[in-house]
């Protein structure tokens, strides 16, 4: 008998990765785009880097319109990290055209648990889920 987990893995919208672009490729495409030099930006990065980092130890927020908002964070270990909560403007241009051709099972967006499990049936009557 499979589970309900197992089944909504199977049939889940999930992303495509094609892969992680580094730090040199972001420069590059900003240099591209941008009358700055590659050095520039690199520094400019590496500054917004230490300055996210300054404000956060000093239990400050930091929001830059239209990246998001980094928030300080301690876990009960007493380790530190950020929170990263994205621009509203920022999410929505990723939600632009619905359809993207890198989502997996795209088909199933939307779909409930239970509709999922009725395909999961359909298709595994030798698995089914209870």
């Amino acid at each position: 008998m499979a589970s309900r987990i197992s089944a909504l893995n199977h049939y889940r919208p999930r992303i495509n990765y094609t892969g992680t672009v580094q730090m040199r490729d972001v420069v590059q495409r900003i240099a591209d785009r941008t009358s700055l030099n590659e050095g520039e930006i690199v520094l400019v990065l590496l500054e917004l880097r230490d300055t996210i980092s300054y404000f956060n130890r000093m239990a400050m927020g930091v929001r830059l319109e239209g990246l998001g908002t980094f928030l300080p964070n301690v876990n009960y270990k007493g380790d530190f990290d950020v929170k990263y909560f994205m621009d509203a403007g920022l999410k929505r241009s990723l939600n632009r055209p619905r359809t993207n051709p890198h989502v997996l099972n795209h088909q199933h967006i939307g779909k409930s648990v239970d509709e999922i499990v009725v395909l999961w049936n359909a298709e595994h009557p030798d698995d089914p889920v209870e």
